[in-house]
């Protein structure tokens, strides 16, 4: 699902740059002359509809500064892109790094827009040989042309994967070689991250990554967290949220304030433990 609204509702998020880089951030600006933890992410990261995500809520508890770079409807390739932004992740004291899905992302199979990684720009020869007949002009978001792809040809679409989970794999060991210091990456989603995702529809945030893939990429980073929020947290749905009547749906699949909270939590003992704060 796609959330290119960054107005919705009351809430302002203050957006901002860093560096050259041309991404939009949620704000206030935080300064890079003095200790920061980067968090590097998605729309979760963002908090979308969120008065205050879990990065803000962290910097509440410890005082340190967290620069937060989360990129609605982000993949990896939308950091590993921008020189500029990589250099304010490499000055962090500490960052961390959502785990991100598997299908926003240029592969051998198809090419994303470099900063909009959700928009699905062109299909390489491969796929088109791989599903002849279908007309990739008329998708315009991987997620919808996926979803396409496995209803025509569900053993077309498991080679798919199979090219987007290594693809995750590779960008994820180049991501985190490209950091120094301490590097925390954390499985944020609403469920335990298992290998058999759900049959019905392409499945849960995010997309195609499996409990084998953060082992293969676990000796990258100083710690993963696979945060799980409690039931209580869950049953809270979007209760403190803010935003319109047309974004109930959108708001409904995002994590929720409490989830925030309880992250927020969990990644400040973690801190902690790392010394870093």
């Amino acid at each position: 699902m796609s959330f290119d609204n960054m107005g919705s509702g009351s809430l302002s998020y203050f957006p901002c740059r860093y560096g050259n880089s041309r991404l939009l951030f949620r704000g206030p600006r935080r300064s890079l002359d003095q200790p920061y933890c980067a968090v590097v992410g998605g729309t979760e990261t963002y908090g979308k509809f969120v008065p205050k995500p879990f990065p803000a809520l962290i910097e509440e508890a410890t005082g340190l500064q967290m620069v937060n770079l989360g990129c609605v409807n982000a993949g990896i390739d939308v950091f590993l892109n921008d020189v500029s932004l990589m250099d304010v992740v490499a000055g962090a004291k500490v960052s961390i790094f959502q785990a991100l899905g598997a299908h926003n992302m240029s592969n051998r199979f198809y090419v994303v827009h470099p900063r909009r990684n959700d928009r699905f720009l062109r299909a390489s020869a491969m796929l088109k040989a791989l599903y002849p007949g279908v007309d990739f002009t008329e998708f315009h978001f991987t997620r919808h042309m996926l979803s396409v792809l496995k209803q025509k040809s569900p053993s077309a679409f498991e080679i798919v994967v199979a090219e987007l989970q290594m693809a995750w794999q590779a960008r994820m060991r180049k991501l985190a070689g490209r950091i120094p210091g301490d590097k925390i990456l954390l499985w944020l989603s609403g469920h335990a991250a298992e290998d058999d995702q759900p049959s019905d529809g392409l499945g849960e945030d995010p997309l195609f990554v499996t409990q084998h893939m953060l082992d293969t990429v676990r000796s990258y980073f100083t710690r993963v967290i696979e945060f799980e929020p409690s039931p209580e947290a869950l049953a809270q749905g979007t209760e403190g949220m803010v935003h319109g009547e047309m974004d109930q749906a959108a708001a409904a699949s995002l994590p929720g304030p409490a989830v925030h909270e309880e992250l927020a939590e969990v990644l400040t003992v973690a801190l902690h433990e790392l010394r870093v704060l």
